[in-house]
């Protein structure tokens, strides 16, 4: 199966429950997905800074789908595997004047990058400088039950949460809102680093293959813990989502104890291990008003077969 969002049907603005499907799958289902860079094809690759006034914000992180899956419901958690995320043969990055945790203290700036054998060069900027590519996806996510959010910040569903942790071969737990879920995936990156500094990475186009599986009855409120497989090795993550950063760290380490817990520890043995053997990350910084702080623990040290 294949759907293509560089056919902007295909594409929506806004997560909400009352978005039309544009694909219908069943659990345990292998997706082809086609996803355009966060712009939604906007900046082209003979784009200069003087011509950033020709973009629409509104459009940008446009997400692919959504995807119905069959047999999702209310209280369900919807399972995403990332198999494969190849991105394209050139990126994008910028500094905005409106956006960035430095917003306001430098110029505009857009920067284009050649992608090739595993590295992006930038075109007459940072010279002598090649960056290896991590590919990702800044954007993955189910409906909310109510209402209509916006794309650019995260929420409890997922969306919008710029974590270079969601690499290829990453496992990813997401809450059912709705009948259907309506997952939607968008903004890869070919490469960025914790936090999302100037308010972009390398933006890229994609083509994903995921595989989704669903899990019936178990019910989580926030993204769960996932795999990723990166050069670290397997880790197990857990996410907090919230307005002030502090909170979203205490979610993303309480997440993790009560994950551990899942597996036989007690609450006071999972704190113990994450306080000596956990890594804290912020995530993303710029998608106000909500942020992303990432808790991984080695998945070696604790023997667990995700």
């Amino acid at each position: 199966m294949r759907l293509d969002g560089f056919d902007l049907s295909n594409v929506h603005f806004t997560w909400s429950p009352s978005n039309k499907p544009r694909l219908y799958i069943k659990p345990g289902d292998e997706v082809e997905v086609l996803i355009p860079d966060s712009s939604t094809n906007q900046i082209k690759y003979d784009f200069k800074t003087e011509d950033m006034h020709k973009i629409d914000e509104s459009k940008f992180d446009g997400a692919v789908g959504p995807i119905y899956v069959e047999g999702a419901e209310e209280g369900d958690t919807l399972v995403v595997t990332l198999k494969k995320i190849e991105v394209g043969n050139w990126g994008w990055s910028a500094i905005l004047s409106n956006f960035g945790l430095l917003k306001g203290l430098f110029k505009e700036k857009l920067v284009i990058w050649d992608i090739k054998d595993g590295y992006a060069i930038a075109k007459d900027f940072l010279k002598g400088i090649k960056i290896p590519i991590s590919p990702f996806l800044g954007v993955i996510g189910t409906a909310p039950k109510f209402g209509e959010l916006p794309m650019i910040p995260p929420h409890s569903s997922g969306g919008n949460m710029d974590n270079r942790l969601l690499t290829e071969g990453s496992v990813i737990y997401f809450p059912v809102n709705v009948k259907g879920a309506l997952l939607s995936l968008a903004d890869p990156h070919a490469s960025q680093g914790d936090g999302e500094v100037s308010g972009t990475a390398i933006e890229t186009s994609a083509r994903v293959i995921i595989k989704v599986d669903l899990r019936k009855g178990e019910r989580i409120d926030t993204p769960k813990a996932f795999v990723s497989i990166n050069d670290t090795g397997k880790q197990i993550v857990t996410m907090g989502i919230d307005k002030e950063p502090v909170t979203a760290a205490r979610k993303a380490v309480l997440n993790m104890v009560e994950e551990l817990k899942g597996k036989g520890l007690s609450g006071e043995e999972a704190y113990i291990l994450c306080s000596v053997v956990g890594s804290l990350k912020m995530s993303e910084v710029v998608d106000e008003p909500n942020y992303v702080v990432s808790f991984t623990i080695p998945e070696k040290i604790i023997n667990i077969n995700a």
